[in-house]
């Protein structure tokens, strides 16, 4: 931006009015600034807005709009997609706006726009209350919420969005707005699984719940064993309590403390089992996975906030995620999602299936999360380092969604999901959601100004 331009004075405005910092792509720290979760991702903002307020988003928005250039936001997670970044456009970084506070006797806790799920569990832990999270510390908490939220409480206290409370809203006019039940109603329902379409979340509100006890059972089993861990952990869970999660999975053994050193590097087939409650409780229920020959046992207490810490992935890798929600778990599919994970590409991927239903099949079916009725979700992860493997593990993750397609619903958790067309937006807004949807993106945003996202048109 030439500084006589009227871009360029623009941009010594923005400069002069923020808070936070201002980058752009000559400005020292500005790499460091657009480089995100996902490795294969590499785009090159015109500016990036580092806020530290509400009022450093209104002014970057209000920014944007007057050079008619294109909104991402940057909410401090993953964004595997990319969707936090553009090309020669703006960005909102919330990275800074950090701050969680937690109001005990309300059982609700307010959480700023750049919180990672760490630092809200954190903040709750010395109440013993807790909500439900990512399945790792490093997820963005509002993207994550307002993408709909499954995570190792849900089968206990709902999907994340069924906790919402209220959400701080910058619109694309610049303007500032709460949503709740009661203030901009119709909004605050599209923001249950509509994610950022709607304007930048500044900050959400959610229920707490009761948390005192936490418990875990990690087991590792010979690859060959799969089958059989899988349809025992399906009977645990579907025959135990809303209190029991987790998943089985297919992984490469990390070099862990709790690893044997020959077990490092090899191709495992994992059950985890979370629990809700004490770790007497967890074992009882465990009993038939435990009585399997194993390879690793992990069963303790533990606090909720360090468990989210154990199982983070580590950024500057290459991703590329997708995800089947299934009507059910028989056999046959039992066999079939085994054998995918035989041929799984070896390093980070990883192959998941989730156990769903209890609260989350309870929760409020008015929202826009068409999954909430599926039993089980499949979730291959491919995490690799080497450019030359992009065809091969992008094409097993393709591989497993074929494979499993039969069995599927049809909807999906956008979370779990990159840019996979607007079927799949489709799939996991619910068909029946969009004209409702997109009448209240045309309320909010006409212009569809924040489109990096799972794209919701105006109607």
């Amino acid at each position: 931006m030439a500084p006589h331009s009227k871009a360029g004075q623009a941009l010594a405005a923005l400069r002069e009015d923020l808070a936070g910092e201002v980058l752009a792509p000559d400005d020292p720290g500005y790499d460091e600034a657009r480089t995100v979760f996902n490795a294969m991702i590499d785009r090159r903002p015109a500016v990036m807005a580092r806020c530290e307020s509400e009022a450093d988003v209104v002014t970057t928005v209000r920014f944007a709009r007057e050079l008619d250039l294109p909104v991402a936001v940057h909410g401090g997670g993953h964004s595997v997609a990319g969707m936090s970044l553009n090309d020669g456009g703006v960005v909102v970084d919330m990275r800074r706006m950090q701050e969680v506070t937690v109001h005990p006797a309300a059982k609700a806790v307010r959480v700023g726009g750049g919180a990672v799920m760490s630092v809200l569990d954190r903040a709750c832990q010395p109440y013993g209350l807790a909500t439900t999270g990512g399945r790792v510390s490093t997820t963005g908490a509002t993207g994550f919420v307002l993408g709909g939220g499954s995570g190792w409480l849900d089968r206990k206290f709902g999907l994340a969005v069924d906790n919402l409370l209220g959400v701080d809203l910058v619109t694309a006019d610049g303007s500032t707005l709460t949503a709740t039940a009661e203030d901009n109603p119709e909004l605050f329902w599209a923001l249950h699984g509509g994610g950022g379409n709607f304007g930048v979340a500044t900050s959400i509100t959610l229920r707490l719940h009761e948390l005192p006890e936490f418990a875990i059972c990690m087991l590792l089993y010979p690859p060959e064993a799969g089958p059989e861990v899988l349809r025992t952990y399906r009977d645990v869970v579907e025959n135990g309590p809303d209190e029991a999660g987790g998943g089985m999975i297919y992984l490469t053994a990390p070099p862990e403390p709790f690893v044997p050193q020959h077990l490092v590097g090899t191709v495992m087939a994992g059950a985890l089992l979370t629990y809700a409650g004490g770790e007497e409780a967890l074992r009882k229920l465990a009993e038939p996975l435990l009585a399997l020959p194993h390879e690793v046992e992990v069963l303790t207490a533990l606090p909720y906030a360090d468990f989210q810490c154990m199982l983070d992935d580590p950024p500057g890798l290459r991703n590329y995620w997708s995800a089947e929600y299934l009507s059910g778990l028989p056999d046959e599919l039992v066999s079939v999602f085994c054998a995918l994970g035989d041929v799984m590409p070896s390093g980070g991927t990883q192959h998941a299936i989730f156990p769903l239903g209890g609260a989350i099949a309870e929760g409020p079916p008015e929202f826009p999360v068409p999954y909430r009725d599926s039993p089980w979700a499949v979730h291959p992860f491919g995490i690799w380092e080497d450019p030359a493997d992009d065809d091969r593990c992008r094409q097993w993750v393709r591989d497993v969604r074929s494979h499993v397609e039969r069995w599927s619903t049809g909807a999906v958790y956008l979370n779990f999901t990159g840019d996979e067309g607007s079927e799949r937006v489709v799939a996991g807004l619910g068909a029946g959601n969009l004209a409702r949807l997109g009448a209240v993106k045309r309320a909010y945003d006409p212009d569809n100004v924040f489109r990096f996202n799972h794209n919701i048109k105006p109607a």
